[in-house]
């Protein structure tokens, strides 16, 4: 399956392709030759779901969809194209029906939800100064900086965007749960993957980043679920 499986990852809030920099020679070095990494623009569910299915369309055989934070969404939105095989959470929303990221954090907030500064323009940010703290702190301090300066800041109205027919009840899904993660409440997480029935779930003692922290352990998910679909 490694051969010809795609596997297609997805970045969410505040990232960009780039956050799975460290996952992707893992994934290689396991077998897996057809990986891409979406660039979604952050600026509707609409937008970003449309985008990936034109990735996704690029792909002559099965895919495995992997969704990181907000870009769980999007893999849930858009994940029920015939040629999808599974779908992968990590740290991820996994909304139900009529449900959005917004609805389900403002249920259970964050711990890291006063980082978050909106700009005049409308897009959504997480305060430099509080970058590190609450969205990676299991990485190094230069790391952090990084990633905050590089940060990809959605538009807030993204977050209130309700997902249609959500793909993980027709698909197989494994689903990886941070415990110590700032961004996405873990008790949410728990709440998300248990009723989505998956294959697997695994907790891992990571921050929001953990496909930063731990790729090892992620990348070695992603591939326990690529062999399962195969």
């Amino acid at each position: 399956m490694a051969n010809d499986l795609s596997i297609v990852l997805v970045h969410g809030f505040w990232g960009n392709s780039g956050h799975w920099a460290k996952v992707i020679p893992l994934l290689r070095d396991k077998g897996f030759a057809n990986l891409y990494a979406v660039e979604n623009p952050l600026t509707s569910l609409g937008d970003d779901a449309g985008r990936t299915r034109q990735m996704v369309a690029q792909c002559a055989g099965p895919v495995l969809l992997v969704g990181h934070s907000y870009g769980g969404a999007v893999i849930t939105e858009m994940g029920d194209m015939p040629n999808v095989a599974g779908l992968v959470y990590i740290a991820a929303f996994a909304p139900d029906a009529g449900e959005s990221p917004g609805s389900i954090s403002q249920a259970l907030p964050p711990a890291g939800i006063d980082s978050l500064a909106p700009d005049s323009d409308g897009y959504l940010w997480i305060r430099q100064d509080a970058f590190h703290a609450n969205f990676c702190p299991d990485l190094t301090a230069d790391e952090g900086l990084v990633m905050a300066v590089t940060q990809k800041a959605p538009l807030a109205s993204t977050f209130g965007d309700a997902i249609t027919a959500p793909a993980w009840r027709a698909k197989p899904c494994w689903y990886q749960i941070s415990d110590n993660d700032r961004m996405i409440n873990p008790e949410n997480q728990r709440m998300m993957s248990a009723r989505m029935n998956p294959r697997k779930i695994i907790n891992l003692p990571a921050s929001h980043a953990s496909l930063a922290s731990q790729p090892e352990a992620v990348a070695a998910f992603i591939a326990e679920a690529a062999a399962a679909v195969g």
